[in-house]
């Protein structure tokens, strides 16, 4: 069955808003529940990756919280916290980890207009003392009842938001896929409208085949595949 146009246009048009520039580190955020609903929230405020630290016994799920953002934002898994930090200081970003000590700054008056990744951890300990040696400031939700600290999907989420309101006061939220290289913008919108044809392309080590502008396949590809384009 083809792609139908309006659902290739709303692909693009949701790739088109996300930002290469802002994403999360997760470090033994475990609980299914957790784990879908930050996913959720990077979805809705347009982030492209997630990234996560998780214990190897335990694959990792989602549940119903979700609501298939899986599918939309990638999530990066990593060996190791020092691993995770290391590739993403490479790739330009300033790490922000959440942590109730005396030097943690509000995270209001934080700047996340630049290369941000929030760096959140487990749900009952927090980030390890690895994981604060590695990030580059500290950062708190201010607390005004008994309890000290957010839930770990609700922090993510307050977070997340305050990063798209200060790029948005900025001025400065993607258009027309501006957040993303136009390579990598082309291969997640691939991915996107046939996943299926992606997953052979890649079994067979062949390039995406091109598409036109109504989202249609150009290359005949073997129809022995059972491939959904």
């Amino acid at each position: 069955m083809p792609l139908l146009p309006r659902r290739f246009e709303r692909l693009q048009k949701v790739l088109s808003n996300r930002m290469g520039d802002l994403t999360v580190l997760l470090e033994d955020v475990e609980k299914p529940h957790n784990l879908s609903a930050i996913l959720r929230s990077c979805d809705a405020v347009g982030v492209l990756e997630a990234n996560a630290v998780v214990n190897k016994r335990r694959p990792i799920t989602f549940n119903n919280t979700a609501q298939g953002s899986q599918k939309w934002v990638i999530l990066n898994d990593h060996k190791s916290i020092k691993t995770a930090v290391i590739n993403l200081k490479e790739k330009g970003f300033f790490l922000y980890g959440t942590t109730l000590t005396e030097d943690s700054k509000d995270y209001r008056d934080c700047d996340f207009t630049r290369s941000t990744a929030f760096v959140l951890g487990a749900e009952k300990w927090g980030l390890t003392k690895t994981a604060q040696s590695l990030i580059d400031e500290k950062i708190c939700i201010p607390m005004r009842g008994m309890v000290q600290s957010l839930n770990v999907s609700v922090a993510a989420a307050t977070l997340l938001f305050e990063a798209l309101r200060q790029r948005q006061k900025a001025g400065l939220l993607p258009k027309n896929g501006a957040g993303l290289e136009e390579d990598i913008y082309k291969k997640i919108l691939f991915e996107w409208a046939y996943p299926d044809v992606a997953e052979w392309c890649n079994q067979e080590g062949r390039a995406y085949p091109v598409l036109n502008q109504q989202g249609e396949i150009i290359e005949r590809l073997p129809r022995t595949k059972k491939l959904r384009y």
